[in-house]
């Protein structure tokens, strides 16, 4: 049977027995770890499995193809990233490459489509994963002890450390979320911030926070695409947003950085990274990030290079981004009851399998965070990273520990 081929070739480690149609069954692994037993339901489910185990078997899961009878879901997929080394190289390798590169042009209008899919769902959606402050990217633990919340606001100054700010600077963010990280720079900085989305429901939030704030003069949201802004500005930002921009348009990109940074300004791109070039899952692509890619590293210098733009400092963020999304699972689960009332029972299942698949992607599949600085001078920044922790440590002491909890959005938001 071609999915028993499949799955053989995909789990060799652990204690996976998959139960198929017409009474069968297949033990897989080497018996370590907890036994886990799932079933396929029908030769048509094994079929599509077995034709595409990256798209078949998230689908399966979602429309009740694949059920897991011991353990759940997310043991089933820690028992499939440990065993991503042992994945067979895909076949029709450039013409998927060539097919997804296509699906990333990304122009105004499918950008705007893309973003909608994913980042207009119910704000109490999100409201129940993420933490007080609505972060939807990755945490930074300082410590490894720390809630969500610690670590989040770990992030938002850890940022806001390595753009060397001072007080009465403008930074333009694209790709602001639900205003959080504009908010903060704005308390704790000083500055004056031009931030932007695509997503009419995180700009209402956004806006929701300012005005509650009393800071809509200094922290401005706008619907805007990111190739339309103009100006310049003494630091630009972007956190979390790099992923949707698709490889044909990094050059457009980056250079749209350096024209909106002043000659002594200061960039820091904030994105999810992959050891070497490669396709984005199927899975993802159809059902959560339409249109998104996480780039190597070489796929962006070139780019970055062609704009004028000085590489200043680079971090690479290895687990954070694996233990943020352990906590935004945990929290799911614990609020999974409340999520199947405002969507139902198959939504909450693809998001179960979209947090399980995320976090092991970065345990397991090499996947990480990267954080290019950029400059158009050299002696923009001090010549030691000093100041990056001196930054981080004049924050903590003006604003305390603590970040504060989300304002509630006006009624209808």
């Amino acid at each position: 049977m071609a999915l028993q081929a499949v799955l053989r070739s995909l789990v060799r480690e652990g204690d996976l027995t998959i139960k198929l149609p017409g009474g069968s069954q297949v033990r897989l692994g080497d018996g370590s770890g907890p036994p886990l037993v799932a079933r396929v339901t029908s030769a048509a489910w094994a079929a599509r499995i077995a034709a595409k185990p990256g798209l078949g078997v998230g689908e399966a899961y979602m429309d009740g193809g694949l059920v897991l009878e011991t353990g759940g879901i997310a043991d089933f997929i820690d028992l499939i990233g440990a065993n991503a080394k042992n994945k067979p190289p895909s076949r029709n390798g450039f013409r998927r490459w060539l097919r997804r590169t296509l699906r990333e042009a990304n122009d105004r209008v499918a950008a705007r489509k893309n973003v909608a899919h994913h980042y207009d769902l119910s704000y109490d959606l999100y409201r129940r994963f993420l933490d007080e402050d609505m972060q939807y990217s990755c945490a930074y633990f300082a410590r490894p002890d720390m809630t969500l919340e610690e670590a989040q606001l770990a992030k938002k100054r850890h940022i806001a450390a390595k753009l060397h700010l001072s007080p009465g600077q403008s930074v333009v963010e694209i790709g602001c979320g639900w205003g959080g990280l504009a908010l903060g720079l704005v308390e704790e900085a000083d500055v004056t911030v031009d931030a932007i989305t695509l997503s009419i429901e995180q700009l209402k939030v956004a806006q929701a926070r300012a005005e509650a704030k009393g800071v809509t003069d200094k922290a401005r949201f706008s619907l805007t695409d990111y190739r339309d802004l103009k100006g310049t500005y003494d630091r630009v930002l972007s956190v979390a947003m790099f992923e949707a921009v698709g490889r044909p348009n990094y050059q457009e990109y980056f250079d749209g950085v350096a024209r909106l940074m002043k000659d002594d300004g200061v960039g820091l791109v904030h994105a999810i990274g992959r050891p070497t070039p490669g396709v984005t899952n199927g899975w993802i692509d159809k059902y959560i990030f339409p249109g998104g890619y996480s780039p190597s590293l070489s796929e962006i210098f070139p780019a970055i290079e062609r704009a004028g733009l000085i590489v200043t400092d680079i971090e690479i963020l290895r687990l954070h981004y694996a233990e943020t999304i352990r906590h935004w699972r945990d929290r799911f689960a614990a609020a999974r009851a409340d999520i199947a009332e405002l969507y139902d029972e198959r939504f909450c299942r693809m998001f179960e399998f979209y947090l399980g698949i995320s976090e092991q992607s970065f345990r397991h599949r090499r996947q990480y965070i990267w954080q290019v600085q950029l400059a158009k001078r050299v002696d923009v920044l001090p010549i030691t990273r000093d100041y990056i922790s001196e930054a981080e440590a004049a924050f903590a002491k003006k604003g305390g520990q603590k970040s504060k909890p989300l304002e509630a959005p006006a009624k209808g938001h």
